[in-house]
């Protein structure tokens, strides 16, 4: 197993603070926050090469999933806040690989689809992509990948529970 960096909060380093919680290499935010580093670092490559950011490609990957989404509802599924989405479609709009259109249910809402540009686009990066994965699960191990997600997919559905759990009990 690799060995993990050196933690800057161990309460045994000279002059760290006395803080009563478990050290900072310990917190599940932060491992699963370095596990993204350590895998978006294999893509952000192949993405520059694709002139795409990883925010780009993740809208992109949504709606190449989907016909057609309401922009809030992108917003949650690709977890981007609405100023930042707004940005990213207007590029992506501008290099027309998206197509925006007015909701018929609302006027004031806008549908966004993924554009046949995109669609070429995303298959001219595919098999960089899958490339990526492969040499991942090569490295990783197809079983541990398949138990991460499955574990991580537990995880979301576990705390999502909770968390509907504790909107029921406070609005009761």
């Amino acid at each position: 197993m690799a060995k993990r960096p050196a933690d800057p909060t161990n309460a045994n380093a000279p002059g760290a603070r006395q803080v009563p919680m478990r050290d900072f290499s310990r917190s599940l935010p932060m491992s699963l926050l370095r596990a993204r580093e350590a895998v978006m670092r294999q893509f952000r490559p192949s993405l520059r090469e694709h002139g795409l950011t990883e925010q780009q490609w993740r809208i992109l990957r949504a709606l190449a999933a989907i016909e057609a989404a309401e922009v809030t509802e992108l917003a949650r599924t690709a977890f981007l806040l609405g100023p930042s989405l707004s940005r990213i479609l207007r590029d992506l709009e501008a290099r027309n690989l998206i197509e925006r259109k007015t909701a018929k249910a609302d006027q004031r809402r806008s549908m966004v689809s993924i554009s046949e540009k995109g669609v070429k686009l995303m298959a001219s990066v595919a098999p960089s992509s899958e490339a990526i994965y492969a040499e991942i699960t090569r490295r990783f191990g197809a079983r541990k990948l398949a138990e991460l997600q499955e574990m991580l997919g537990q995880l979301e559905l576990c705390l999502a529970t909770t968390e509907a759990r504790d909107e029921i009990t406070d609005d009761a």
